[in-house]
């Protein structure tokens, strides 16, 4: 084989390793992110109210407070929000109360679920309660 070929194959060689490093390097990269995005991933906990008709203002005010007053209760929240519905569209169907939780697991939501402190809530809200939506999603 004449010099030019021998350099033509090394050259060749040398650029398909390189392919395949940098190939590599890619892989390793998107494993990372996607580790890191499933690690940095958080549950969403989302519940939604409609008070039965007539319930007063104070008896919805004792709801808030006992909604508001879990995440000192359960440490497994992780982060609340609330508020009152504020959309122009008037779809909401009468819900009028949402309420935004945080867990860093499913094993978190599992413990928050039966928790004693949720069910003494769920007595609080259960007499004034005509509906309620739940929606859980992961965050991306």
């Amino acid at each position: 084989m004449s010099t030019k070929g021998i350099s033509l194959v090394l050259f060749l060689a040398f650029a398909s390793l390189v392919c395949v490093s940098a190939t590599w390097k890619l892989d390793q990269d998107e494993s990372k992110a996607s580790i890191s995005m499933k690690t940095d991933s958080l549950l969403r906990h989302v519940v939604l109210f409609k008070f039965k008709e007539g319930t007063s203002a104070n008896d919805i005010k004792k709801v808030e407070d006992a909604f508001t007053a879990l995440p000192s209760k359960i440490p497994q929240i992780k982060g609340y929000e609330w508020g009152l519905n504020n959309s122009p569209e008037g779809l909401e169907k009468g819900f009028t109360h949402c309420f935004f939780l945080t867990f860093e697991s499913e094993e978190d939501r599992a413990i928050y679920l039966p928790h004693p402190d949720h069910k003494a809530f769920g007595e609080v809200l259960g007499p004034h309660l005509d509906d309620v939506l739940v929606v859980d999603y992961w965050t991306k």
